[in-house]
């Protein structure tokens, strides 16, 4: 270890575009997207300042009921525009279209977490930020996954980019990437998607199914009748799956209905996630440890593990060489439970006697899947 410190310095940049996909993934959460502004006045610059103002609001609805707890969704403070307006770290501005009295555009606003935090204790004095990685991985699946698929192209829609359940649909054709085409919905564990995942910083995954149930004729222009059936399966870091189910009219034929039905899907995937908030509570404990590493993937991978537990706040490099990161962990409880989170992740946690704390990359223990069903329900068993 004498040698790993001394190393620090050459490795500081190497650990910052390590942990730059974790800040991006924190960013996204207190980012919102989409908000549609449109407002007139007496010059173009006067519209924009106006229309800019107009949306504020509706982002911070939509930036409160995504880290509210489902029973404080309720109790949202009444924040005046002054108050909103210090809540920002900025804007940018898409589609955008003026005349000499009125200003249109598609805005994302970006929120400072340590202010939104402070409105938060109004509600409440143990709400503290989120751990990265709120983001979910979504793998949209018609019975396959494919990037080429109109299933998978449905939820690329702008409109989604203001999801109270921020996700990320795969794209690209990396190896782990095209591999996911070859999951089963009902078998398909956490370890089978974590490399993926890892590379948004996802400590969660939603497999979404639809199956066309059609009845009529089998050609274009014969009048076809039926529904889209939606099949959700989350599954995570240390967590049991769970299934939950949607049916959506058909509209002409399943291709032209896949919009609707991602609708669909995308709201029954925030219904599914409304229990479980995403700012958590409680006191904070620090351990320092040295983590052995094959490689920088398999560190990848154990980075996205550890912050992605409900009971880890931050995970900080101290120092890095070849095969050994020395990290902070700062978590929620005692030791033990630490341990038992961490095991069925991937991560072993030992006691390296009077040297300190060593981590190693182990085999996730396989979750016990919740092999029942409800139709059109929730299964959060």
């Amino acid at each position: 270890m004498r040698t790993l410190l001394v190393r620090l310095v050459p490795v500081v940049a190497l650990a910052v575009l390590i942990f730059a996909p974790a800040a991006r993934a924190a960013d996204m959460l207190y980012t919102v997207s989409g908000i549609h502004v449109d407002a007139t006045a007496a010059s173009a610059s006067a519209a924009e300042a106006i229309a800019i103002d107009q949306g504020r609001p509706k982002a911070w609805s939509v930036l409160f009921l995504r880290i509210a707890k489902a029973g404080d969704q309720k109790k949202m403070p009444r924040l005046d525009a002054a108050d909103i307006r210090r809540l920002m770290r900025g804007y940018t501005v898409t589609h955008e279209k003026r005349s000499t009295t009125r200003y249109v555009a598609d805005v994302t606003y970006t929120f400072s977490p340590e202010a939104v935090a402070k409105v938060m204790m109004g509600i409440s004095t143990s709400y503290r930020l989120a751990a990265p990685g709120r983001r979910i991985l979504l793998i949209p699946m018609a019975p396959k996954y494919s990037s080429e698929s109109g299933w998978t192209s449905a939820f690329a829609a702008p409109r989604f980019q203001g999801s109270a359940v921020p996700f990320a649909v795969p794209t690209g054709n990396a190896p782990d990437i095209v591999a996911l085409g070859r999951l089963d919905f009902d078998s398909t564990t956490w370890a089978d998607v974590q490399q993926v995942a890892a590379r948004i910083h996802a400590s969660e995954a939603v497999l979404a199914l639809a199956i066309p149930l059609v009845t009529g004729g089998t050609s274009t222009a014969d009048k076809m009748t039926g529904k889209v059936q939606i099949w959700l399966r989350r599954i995570g870091i240390a967590e049991a799956p769970m299934k939950t189910s949607v049916d959506v009219p058909l509209i002409k034929n399943p291709t032209q209905t896949y919009p609707l039905a991602a609708d669909a899907a995308v709201h029954a995937i925030e219904v599914m996630f409304s229990q479980k908030p995403a700012i958590d509570f409680g006191p904070k404990s620090t351990i320092t440890a040295d983590v052995h590493v094959d490689d920088l993937p398999q560190w990848g991978v154990m980075q996205a593990a550890m912050t992605g537990l409900a009971n880890v706040s931050n995970v900080q490099v101290l120092a890095m060489d070849i095969g050994l990161v020395r990290i902070s962990l700062t978590y929620q409880g005692n030791t033990d439970s630490l341990r038992s989170a961490l095991a069925p992740v991937g991560v072993a946690l030992s006691r390296d006697g009077d040297s300190g704390w060593t981590m190693a990359y182990a085999v996730p223990r396989k979750p016990e899947d919740d092999t029942s069903t409800t139709s059109g329900g929730d299964e959060n068993k």
